[in-house]
């Protein structure tokens, strides 16, 4: 029992130790990046999803920014 308290306690403080910070980019840095991400992935399935039902034509042109 007391190295299930043990390993637990170890595993509880890693995970609260990490967070979203990294040495790079501070939290409120990388939640932007993740909100911007999760924003290209969701009009990229809206894109999917317009492919799927045919409701734009096919064309080799792109609509996104790809600079």
């Amino acid at each position: 029992m007391r190295k299930l308290i043990l390993i637990g306690g170890t595993l509880l403080g890693a995970l609260l130790a990490t967070g979203c910070a990294t040495p790079a980019y501070s939290a409120a840095e990388r939640s932007q990046m993740i909100q911007r991400n999760f924003d290209y992935n969701g009009a990229q399935a809206v894109d999917d999803w317009d492919d799927l039902f045919l409701l734009r034509p096919a064309s080799h042109m792109t609509i996104w920014n790809v600079q």
